[in-house]
C-alpha cells in the first residue's frame, strides 16, 4: 500500500518575503500610528491652548464668585457652580444606593424564584442598552416622570410654603399679609392687621382712608396702607419646600441625571465585584456566613475600591452633561443659587451653552472661562477617583 504524501497545493503559490520587506511594512505601520497618535495630541494640545487663552481674560475670584449679567466685565459663575453642587448631591443620593444595590443583586444573588429569573435576565439584558442611548432621551424621560409626573396631579400638593399678599407702604416699604393659600382672595385691611417685611420683621399695619393724609412719623409711615390699596400674591419657600409634581428645580433635574449614570454605576460595581476572588465567599461560606453577611462583610468590603472609582467617574459624567438639563431647566436667567429642592437652577454646561450661543466676542471668552472652570472641576474628580483606588487597593488571594 502506498503511503506517498501528497504535496500540499498552497506551497506551490507561496513566495517567502524577505526580511527588509517586513521590516519596512512595520516600521510603516508603526510611523502611522505614531503619526496619527501625535496628529490626536496636537488637536487636543491646540484646543485647550485656545481655550486657556480666550478663558483667561475673566477668570478671577469675582467671576466665581458673581451672578451672571448683561454686562461682560461683570458677569459670573456662582449660581451654574451652586446649581451644578445640587443636581450632583440629588444625583448621587439617588444613584449610588441603587446602582450599587442592583449590582449586589445580580452578582452575588442567584435567584430561583421563576419570576426573580426573568427579572434577573431582563435587567442584565437592557444595562448595557441603556448605557448608549442619547442623554437626550433621559431628558425627556425626566420631564414624563419627574416634571410633570404622567399628568396625574391636576392640581401641585405642597410642603414649606407660605403665600403672601404683597403691598407697597405709604412710606415705600414693602409689606407681605399671610393669606391661606395660593389663589386665595386677599384679606380686608385693618387697623392692626399681622403684617411683615421682607426682612421678616413682624409689624401690625396702619390703614387710613383713600383721600386721608400721610402720617407724620416715619415708623408708623413705613406700615401704613390706604385702604384701597391694591397688591399682588407671592410665595416665600421653607429650606425644605417640597411639591408634588416636582416641577423644572433642582430635584428633578438631579433624578434625571440619576437615569443617565445609573447603567454607568451598575456596570462598573458589577465589574469591581466580579473582581473579587470567589476563594473569599467560599472561605466565609465554610466559616457559617450567611449570604448577606458575606456581602457585606466581605465582597463589599473588597470590592469598595473599584465600585467608588466608577461612582466617581459616573459622577463626573453627570456634572458635564447639557442636553438633559437643557430639556429640564431650559435656558434661564439665573441670579441666585438654589434655596431648595424645588428651586429653578442652572448648572456649569449650561451657562457655557448660553454664554457660547450669543454673538458677542467678550461672551465667547466668558464661555471660554466657564469652561476651564468645569475641566478643572472634572480633573479634580478624576483625580480622587485615581487615588482612592491607590489608597483602598489591597492584594486579594
Amino acid at each position: 500500500m502506498s503511503t506517498a504524501v501528497k504535496e500540499n497545493p498552497l506551497k506551490k503559490n507561496f513566495k517567502p518575503v524577505s526580511r527588509e520587506v517586513r521590516g519596512m511594512k512595520n516600521n510603516v505601520f508603526l510611523g502611522v500610528c505614531v503619526v496619527t497618535a501625535l496628529i490626536s495630541v496636537a488637536i487636543l494640545i491646540l484646543l485647550l491652548a485656545n481655550i486657556a487663552i480666550e478663558g483667561s481674560v475673566y477668570l478671577s475670584f469675582d467671576f466665581l464668585n458673581s451672578p451672571p449679567n448683561p454686562n461682560p466685565d461683570l458677569a459670573g459663575f456662582y449660581p451654574a457652580i451652586w446649581g451644578s453642587v445640587w443636581a450632583l448631591v440629588v444625583c448621587a443620593c439617588s444613584a449610588l444606593p441603587i446602582g450599587i444595590a442592583t449590582a449586589i443583586f445580580l452578582e452575588e444573588f442567584k435567584p430561583k424564584n421563576q419570576f426573580l429569573i426573568w427579572m434577573h435576565s431582563v435587567v442584565q439584558l437592557n444595562l448595557t442598552n441603556l448605557a448608549g442611548v442619547p442623554s437626550v432621551v433621559y431628558g425627556l424621560l425626566g420631564m414624563t416622570v419627574f416634571v410633570s409626573m404622567f399628568g396625574l396631579f391636576s392640581e401641585r400638593y405642597e410642603l414649606g410654603v407660605s403665600y403672601y399678599t404683597q403691598y407697597l407702604s405709604e412710606g415705600s416699604r414693602t409689606l407681605l399679609i399671610p393669606k391661606a393659600e395660593a389663589g386665595a382672595d386677599s384679606p380686608e385691611l385693618k387697623n392692626g392687621m399681622a403684617a411683615q417685611y421682607r426682612d421678616g420683621t413682624q409689624v401690625q399695619i396702619n390703614v387710613i382712608a383713600k383721600d386721608a393724609p400721610k402720617p407724620t412719623d416715619k415708623e408708623l409711615l413705613k406700615r401704613t396702607l390706604r385702604a384701597d390699596a391694591n397688591g399682588g400674591e407671592i410665595a416665600r419657600d421653607q429650606w425644605y419646600y417640597l411639591r408634588v409634581p416636582f416641577g423644572r428645580g433642582v430635584l428633578a433635574g438631579g433624578l434625571t441625571l440619576m437615569l443617565v449614570i445609573l447603567p454607568i454605576v451598575i456596570i462598573s460595581s458589577q465589574e469591581a465585584l466580579r473582581a473579587v476572588p470567589g476563594s473569599l465567599r467560599e472561605g466565609a461560606l465554610g466559616m457559617g456566613c450567611t449570604s448577606w453577611q458575606v456581602v457585606w462583610l466581605v465582597t463589599l468590603p473588597a470590592g469598595i475600591p473599584g465600585i467608588l472609582t466608577g461612582a466617581i467617574l459616573a459622577m463626573s459624567r453627570a456634572i458635564g452633561e447639557a442636553a438633559p438639563l437643557l430639556i429640564i431647566a431650559g435656558i434661564v436667567y439665573i441670579t441666585n443659587a438654589p434655596s431648595n429642592l424645588m428651586s429653578d437652577f442652572t448648572v456649569m454646561p449650561l451657562q457655557i451653552y448660553n454664554w457660547a450661543q450669543r454673538p458677542q466676542i467678550e461672551f465667547h471668552e466668558l464661555a471660554a472661562t466657564g469652561i476651564i472652570v468645569l475641566l478643572a472641576v472634572l480633573l479634580v474628580f478624576n483625580g480622587i477617583a485615581v487615588f482612592l483606588r491607590q489608597v483602598l487597593s489591597k492584594p486579594l488571594s
